[in-house]
């Protein structure tokens, strides 16, 4: 009698089922006390419970056996916001493949992508824009100020579609993040879809926050760097100051906006994906720093405190220094005169 043939059609009957393994998972609240967790995953073992309640909802389990539940879904994502390693993911939580967790991290990027303009909100109420201009304008003296904008690189590998698009003026591919923060080191605005090849001031003309304050519905100033065109309601730097009032504002102006370059150090310290190269799709990437974003101003909220990441220069958190070439509107200079002729007649 010939022996069944494997391969051909033919089914070896005789062969024993092998059964499915199934590893236990170490689960991270049971394994670390507050300090590690907060290490690990930025969060403490309570914000960690309420990071899971807060998107629940978006983390349905399946009815499979040994489904992940959910605080451990919320776990596998923020240990991969930490770090930017995927397989630091799967050693630290045992019997988490790497392909699940991938699967993991989005799900749970897009919920909390899903709470962006919760959490990230640019409130255009008198009560928030009068805590703004004062807040501001205690750090440095600049009346007015409602927000600083600045844009930032996140590092991305290269895409397979329209590539060149991606490749940023320093050669490497990233996604170009424009973000705007308030007083408090919090993210109160963000575009993030542009590629990294996207000039500054042309991601801010396209953005709803330019129409916001082009309407008159803002009373204040944003301030941003060089890479920004000048308008009556968008004060940059002077480019050569040479009188005393144009080197006062300058110095004003600096203190002010450092800000927001102090913020995008925080963010990227506390989740080092927004340093490191990620190797995930654009649609991928943009949730995971819609997340991160979100995340930033609830551990701000929380007062929770900043990550000391030694290993996260400031001189490699690459915030954007391109110069603006473009036409400027007379009538933002003649405000940033006046603004600036005020700040030496009150020094």
């Amino acid at each position: 009698m010939a022996l069944p043939m494997i391969g051909l059609g033919i089914i070896d009957r005789e062969r024993p089922r092998i059964e499915r393994i199934f590893r236990d998972r170490t689960h991270p609240l049971d394994a670390y006390n507050d300090d590690e967790l907060y290490r690990k995953y930025r969060f403490p073992r309570a914000e960690i419970l309420m990071l899971t309640d807060l998107i629940i909802n978006h983390l349905r389990q399946s009815n499979k056996n040994h489904s992940v539940p959910p605080v451990l879904q919320v776990c596998t994502a923020l240990r991969f916001y930490a770090t930017g390693v995927m397989h630091n993911v799967s050693g630290d939580i045992a019997g988490i493949h790497e392909s699940t967790a991938c699967r993991i991290i989005r799900k749970v990027s897009l919920a909390f992508e899903a709470k962006l303009r919760q959490y990230v909100t640019f409130h255009n109420n008198n009560h928030e824009i009068m805590r703004a201009k004062i807040g501001f304008h205690e750090k440095a003296g600049f009346p007015n100020v409602v927000g600083a904008v600045d844009g930032t690189h996140i590092r991305m590998q290269a895409p397979k579609d329209n590539e060149f698009m991606y490749v940023n003026r320093k050669g490497y591919h990233s996604l170009n993040v424009q973000v705007v923060c308030n007083h408090e080191m919090k993210f109160t605005n963000a575009v993030i879809r542009w590629p990294g090849a996207t000039h500054d001031s042309r991601i801010f003309r396209n953005s709803e926050l330019c129409t916001i304050f082009e309407r008159g519905e803002v009373d204040g100033y944003l301030i941003g760097d060089k890479g920004y065109p000048l308008r009556p309601f968008l004060l940059t730097p002077y480019f050569n100051p040479v009188h005393p009032h144009q080197q006062r504002y300058n110095r004003i102006h600096a203190v002010t906006r450092s800000i927001v370059e102090r913020t995008i150090g925080v963010w990227k310290r506390r989740f080092r994906s927004m340093h490191e190269e990620n190797r995930m799709s654009p649609q991928r990437i943009c949730a995971v720093i819609a997340a991160t974003m979100v995340l930033h101003n609830i551990a701000r909220d929380l007062k929770l405190p900043d990550i000391d990441d030694e290993e996260v220069d400031d001189q490699q958190i690459m915030v954007n220094d391109e110069v603006y070439n473009g036409p400027v509107a007379p009538n933002g200079r003649i405000v940033r005169d006046m603004i600036a002729h005020e700040l030496q007649d009150n020094a």
